[in-house]
């Protein structure tokens, strides 16, 4: 059995789990086995301990017995003379250990290791899934196309590549294209743990997707120099982030756009060309609304803060841009600033 501790230290090693946890439950493990396989589940099973040598990898298989004056029930009762002609330090109320080993318990103990091992990796391997998601640090990763499916997309997630991972259609910006072999990044909208498996849910659409992107390409949001304020998305189409500067020599819009448009040019090609404003965040209401609808010009901004409504006004000319294609425009605006958006046309 030298090979059975020598697999699991390895495996152990490599997938970052205390080897005792897999000991302790397969040392669990065999005690059911042996009453299944020798008392095929009946009554008469004795109280038993399975005990693995974690050195020599040796099986031991001990019936329990406390120790009586009078034995009412042998399966789990011993005299103090019996336990006595054993070891003479036994008094009553202890318990003995009476080796009850079976000569091809070897052959058994292998197979129930194998389930034992592959059962607790997996929920190791989810526990630290569940662990890393806690850390904020599986909100993005990046995967390949393996199969394209008319409901969901199957993902191969480099980081956890035992693990199975899916993109559903709901997760799927409209128009967008997945081809076999092709590599993007993908935010991990919900883990799903089964008997069997654990399941990456994958999203495209997910705003968690933008804020990832923008706190790898942009240093100053990372150094908590720009913070995002808040996100509005309509994935594939348009998303609109407010962001705010913790450093008055520091221009948020410009860090996140970057020299020449390069930042935000980075994460337009990820998004295949999602369109993305980038709006500059204001305590003041009125500021932050005019800003949110950008690229229109605001010509007044009323606010109701009881009702928390504002109702604005901008030029004729570009009323049909304040609102947007199908009002996309107002409201993701609206989305953004958690403000209702009354527009109408104003003179200048």
């Amino acid at each position: 059995m030298n090979e059975l501790i020598k697999a699991i230290k390895d495996l152990c090693m490599e997938k970052g789990i205390d080897e005792n946890v897999i000991l302790d439950a397969l040392e669990a493990a065999l005690v059911a086995a042996y009453k299944k396989n020798y008392y095929k589940g009946k009554n008469d099973a004795p109280n038993v301990l399975v005990s693995i040598d974690r050195k020599t990898g040796e099986i031991h298989v001990y019936a329990q017995k406390t120790v009586v004056e009078l034995v009412e029930d042998e399966r789990e009762q011993i005299s103090l003379d019996d336990a006595r002609a054993i070891s003479g330090e036994y008094e009553l109320g202890d318990t003995v250990n009476i080796e009850v080993t079976p000569m091809d318990f070897g052959r058994m103990s292998a197979m129930t290791a194998k389930q034992v091992v592959t059962q607790r990796i997996r929920e190791a391997e989810r526990d630290v899934l569940y662990n890393d998601r806690q850390d904020q640090s599986l909100g993005l990763v990046t995967g390949t196309i393996m199969l394209v499916e008319s409901d969901r997309v199957h993902v191969k997630v480099d980081q956890y590549k035992e693990t199975e991972a899916f993109l559903p259609k709901r997760e799927q910006p409209e128009g967008e294209v997945y081809k076999q072999g092709e590599t993007m990044r993908f935010y991990v909208s919900d883990i799903r743990s089964g008997y069997k498996n654990t399941q990456l849910i994958l999203s495209r659409t997910h705003p968690g997707l933008i804020k990832k992107l923008f706190e790898m390409e942009v240093p100053e949001i990372e150094e908590g120099i720009v913070e995002i304020k808040g996100i509005a998305r309509e994935g594939g189409s348009r998303t609109k982030i407010a962001v705010h500067s913790n450093d008055p020599d520091v221009d948020a819009q410009g860090s996140c756009i970057g020299s020449r448009g390069i930042r935000v040019m980075a994460i337009n090609n990820e998004l295949k060309n999602e369109k993305i404003d980038i709006i500059k965040w204001s305590e003041d209401p009125k500021e932050f609304i005019t800003a949110a609808l950008s690229p229109a010009k605001v010509l007044t901004c009323d606010v109701d803060e009881e009702e928390k409504s504002a109702k604005v006004t901008v030029p004729e000319y570009q009323l049909s841009l304040a609102i947007g294609k199908s009002g996309q425009n107002v409201r993701l605006a609206a989305k953004l600033t958690g403000w209702k958006i009354d527009i109408s046309a104003g003179e200048e």
